[in-house]
């Protein structure tokens, strides 16, 4: 088990709709921290939210996304510094970017990214201009400057230091003329996954990125996971992994030295009245950090 810190970054500033800012509550209070034996190193609070989409860039708040990024950025280099994992709960896909910027300032890293989204929207296809559907194109330069260029470091993440895998979405992307996924980038749909086996399909992922030498972040969108075993998502399409996949990919991807951090995002609670969608997701994450016999 990795020495887990754990950063609470309830940011909902890169979707329209309320819910997603309380999955830190929700898996923490299914035990998560006793899972994974993590000590708890803070919440990073953003700032308001803003409904109304920016008439020069197109996206919903991208200057409070812009400061919460750098705040975020602090939390996971702090943990970083103390020689911790950091487990960051959103909050929306737009943490990603606070996350690859605090990798950023230390150097060169690639990112393990399973969503069942590509999020690669540009902001004239994105029908809300919501960051959470566009967070991959502007990690990799893609975008307003004001979040592509954070600090000056565009971009975040190289092309060929990115692996995706798990999106189903191509058919609605397409039709939606979302910008499409550069040939440089290596990505594994869920089909290819299926083909090659989710163990399969993980180990050559680490293998494109560790081969390169470089450490690499881990992304899970909740909505990787089929929908009819995780309907507490906002933007929902059928199909997915299912749960032992993902804790297999997890394993492998959490599994070896290259690993550096961890971000889970887009869960909704106010979907879960139960809580035992919170259970379920606490538990394969505590699996999946577990190493195996």
């Amino acid at each position: 088990m990795r020495d887990a810190a754990i950063i609470e970054a309830p940011s909902g500033l890169g979707l329209r709709a309320a819910g997603v800012e309380d999955l830190a509550g929700a898996l923490l209070g299914a035990g998560l921290a006793e899972g994974l034996g993590a000590v708890r190193a803070g919440r990073v609070e953003p700032p308001a939210h803003d409904p109304v989409r920016d008439p020069v860039t197109g996206v919903l708040n991208p200057s409070g996304i812009a400061a919460y990024s750098a705040a975020l950025a602090d939390a996971v280099g702090g943990v970083l510094h103390a020689g911790r994992f950091p487990v960051v709960l959103g909050g929306d896909c737009s943490v990603l970017l606070g996350n690859l910027l605090g990798l950023r300032r230390r150097g060169r890293h690639g990112l393990f990214f399973l969503d069942g989204h590509t999020d690669f929207y540009q902001p004239e296809a994105e029908p809300a201009g919501e960051v959470a559907s566009m967070e991959l194109a502007l990690a990799t330069g893609r975008g307003p400057g004001v979040l592509t260029d954070l600090e000056g470091r565009r971009p975040l993440v190289r092309d060929e230091d990115v692996v995706v895998l798990g999106f189903r979405d191509t058919a609605e992307s397409t039709a939606a003329g979302m910008q499409p996924l550069p040939p440089s980038l290596h990505a594994m749909d869920l089909d290819a996954v299926r083909a090659r086996g989710a163990a399969e399909a993980a180990r050559h992922a680490v293998g494109l990125l560790t081969g390169a030498g470089l450490g690499h972040w881990v992304h899970v969108d909740a909505d990787v996971l089929d929908d009819a075993l995780m309907p507490a998502v906002d933007y929902r399409i059928p199909g997915g992994l299912t749960w032992e996949e993902l804790e297999t990919v997890l394993r492998t991807a959490l599994g070896g030295p290259g690993a550096v951090g961890f971000d889970v995002t887009i869960f909704n609670p106010r979907l879960d009245q139960d809580g035992t969608l919170a259970a379920r997701l606490a538990e394969c994450l505590v699996r999946a950090f577990t190493p195996e016999g």
